[in-house]
């Protein structure tokens, strides 16, 4: 199978199939779970197996998004905000020639990370199966959980080489298992009507929305507290962190309020605008600065 650029494709359309908004986000929080791993290590920075990490975060994270899209193009062809995406607008025909370019990519990741070492290898193998599997179905929460959360211990087991669970990795974990359903749900909330003319009926969308806002306001509490509890019970980190987390956690908390009691689709998207890059992406920016200059 050849990946052939034609006049009705470009460069630009293959990198849009791999989500590059999306793979950024991944590569920001995967850099800095790997940051605060090497300070971890009596501040030794490990240029080689650092490089080598973000190089395999990076190849596998843009294939698993590939694969996604991939899998998701005709579903995404019914609905009106993804129906002008690169595949369901068959700007790559055959689309099997961007699903080549995935897979490459997530070999290509793989076998870096089992040169980091087997147990990033087994996780990057699990987390690509679970973006694969289930899509645009109830279990599809559950199973972005483990996708979301198998860049950050990769980065984290690729630099402290350590096979035990440790207090901080689990943490990071508790963190995507909240925010996921927070940013996902709010998200088929917004656009309710978009999910369901094309077809899709599953959880949340089958419960009404005041019930799925309840789960989400507590669900925003739950992400608070063990984003607080990252400095409270690992020691690693100090007032910078804090400061910022608490901050940020009062505005998702607030955020999350307001659209408890005011239930509308602008708030609902509010929520999940606010739950990419300005929450996630600011505190575990923050967590690495911290652990590393303060």
């Amino acid at each position: 199978m050849s990946i052939v650029l034609k006049a009705d494709s470009n460069i630009a359309d293959y990198i849009y199939v791999l989500k590059p908004r999306e793979t950024s986000l991944i590569l920001i929080i995967s850099t800095c779970s790997a940051l605060v791993a090497a300070a971890t290590i009596n501040g030794v920075f490990p240029v080689k197996d650092f490089m080598l990490t973000l190089t395999a975060i990076a190849l596998g994270s843009a294939g698993a998004n590939g694969l996604t899209n991939y899998l998701d193009r005709n579903v995404d062809a019914l609905m009106k905000r993804t129906c002008n995406r690169v595949l369901p607008a068959g700007r790559i025909q055959p689309a099997e020639k961007a699903l080549a370019l995935t897979i490459i990519l997530i070999i290509a990741g793989l076998m870096m990370a089992w040169f980091l070492s087997p147990i990033c290898f087994f996780i990057g193998l699990i987390g690509i199966l679970a973006s694969a599997i289930w899509r645009k179905t109830i279990s599809c929460t559950f199973f972005g959980i483990i996708a979301g959360s198998a860049p950050i211990l990769i980065g984290w087991y690729a630099i402290t080489k350590q096979p035990f669970i440790d207090t901080l990795p689990v943490l990071l974990f508790c963190m995507i298992a909240c925010w996921t359903p927070m940013h996902v749900w709010t998200l088929m909330i917004a656009d309710r009507r978009d999910y369901e003319s094309a077809g899709l009926h599953y959880f949340p969308l089958s419960f009404k929305d005041d019930t799925v806002i309840k789960m989400l306001a507590v669900l925003s509490i739950a992400l608070s507290v063990f984003a607080v509890l990252v400095y409270f019970l690992t020691g690693k980190f100090h007032w910078l962190y804090l400061s910022v987390s608490v901050v940020l956690s009062l505005i998702m908390i607030v955020a999350s309020l307001r659209l408890l009691f005011n239930p509308t689709s602008m708030n609902a998207w509010t929520v999940y605008k606010f739950s990419a890059f300005p929450y996630l992406g600011i505190i575990f920016t923050v967590m690495a600065i911290d652990a590393w200059l303060i």
